[in-house]
């Protein structure tokens, strides 16, 4: 069998499974009634199911506080496709919604660590799952000195606060992961492409570093994931949209700085502590009669912070100072109008 035609058929045998994974939780939350928020989920990145099956959905491994039925098939180890060279790490999602979870990665084992050395996580091995949706890793890092499948192991154990396990775990699974010399990879690359179809056909080999998605290999990756309706345009690359900036498109972007505590929340408007408003914080909002500053603010408004934010025009602590330059004029004016009244 040509390396094209196991490639396809592992996508179909994906594909199969995707389907089957959102049959059953699909028919679990029927059965149960319950709203999809309340307890104990974990699933997989839908971006990186698209990549492997083309097909843009979550697969749940844990959903509502229940092990789905599949991944205690006995035959699941079996049905699942090796994870190819260009996929490096597997993004899961997981909260523990209104009860306390506490969890253990007692496994992380490769089996051939000539070929993929120790998988690892992103978080710590032990520790409590996150009340919110939250995002982590398995990383998978192939060797680099010889080419092969690698068999590696993961086991997670599920506990609540009274020290019992989740049913259906703990959880253990063997899984194949595909690992190639990068001069080996290229070259093969380069083979299928020409053999299989000249040169304006899709490509059935392993893509280049950093891109996934054969046949054509155009989608880059970016870990993390580029946030806030980034676009990962280059691998590592993220195209941020207005108003944010960062690596990964995290950071909001303001152009004339939050003040007085605010954040900056995009498109340069500010999120204010309690006692300001204002796109950048800059006004205090007026004291309540039982506030007041400790001494009395004579040309501007009480801050909660017991300082003054003075009146255009006025400047000092306590704003009893005046802006010459801008009341000149209004000066003149008194003077004239003082000296029109005596006579």
């Amino acid at each position: 069998m040509t390396t094209a035609c196991k490639w396809l058929d592992q996508l179909l045998l994906l594909s199969i499974i995707v389907f089957q994974a959102f049959h059953e939780t699909c028919q679990a939350r029927h059965r149960s009634g319950r709203k999809p928020d309340g307890d104990m989920t974990l699933w997989i990145d839908r971006q990186q199911i698209k990549m492997f099956s083309g097909v843009e959905m979550e697969i749940y491994a844990i959903d509502e506080g229940r092990v789905v039925p599949y991944l205690l098939d006995p035959e699941f180890e079996n049905k699942l496709p090796i994870i190819p060279n260009e996929v490096s790490y597997v993004n899961f999602t997981w909260k523990s919604g209104v009860k306390k979870y506490y969890y253990d990665f007692f496994l992380l084992k490769s089996f051939d660590e000539s070929i993929l050395k120790t998988p690892s996580i992103t978080i710590k091995k032990q520790g409590r799952v996150p009340k919110r949706q939250k995002e982590f890793s398995v990383l998978l890092p192939c060797s680099g000195n010889n080419s092969g499948v690698a068999q590696f192991g993961i086991g997670l154990m599920i506990e609540t606060r009274k020290n019992k396990p989740l049913n259906g775990t703990p959880l253990q699974l063997s899984l194949r992961k595909e690992c190639a010399v990068r001069g080996e990879c290229v070259s093969r690359a380069h083979d299928h492409h020409f053999s299989a179809s000249h040169t304006d056909k899709p490509n059935p080999g392993p893509c280049p570093d950093g891109y996934l998605g054969p046949p054509h290999c155009k989608k880059a990756l970016c870990y993390p994931n580029c946030m806030n309706g980034g676009n990962c345009t280059a691998p590592g690359v993220c195209s941020c949209p207005p108003g944010f900036q960062g690596p990964y498109c995290e950071g909001a972007k303001c152009v004339v700085p939050c003040v007085n505590g605010g954040k900056c929340k995009g498109n340069n408007i500010c999120r204010c502590p309690t006692g300001y408003k204002g796109n950048h914080c800059e006004i205090g909002r007026r004291m309540s009669f039982h506030q007041t500053c400790t001494r009395q603010c004579r040309n501007g408004t009480c801050q909660p912070d017991n300082t003054c934010h003075c009146d255009p025009g006025w400047y000092g602590k306590l704003c009893k100072s005046v802006n010459i330059k801008r009341h000149s004029h209004k000066i003149s004016l008194m003077c004239r109008n003082k000296a029109d009244a005596k006579l």
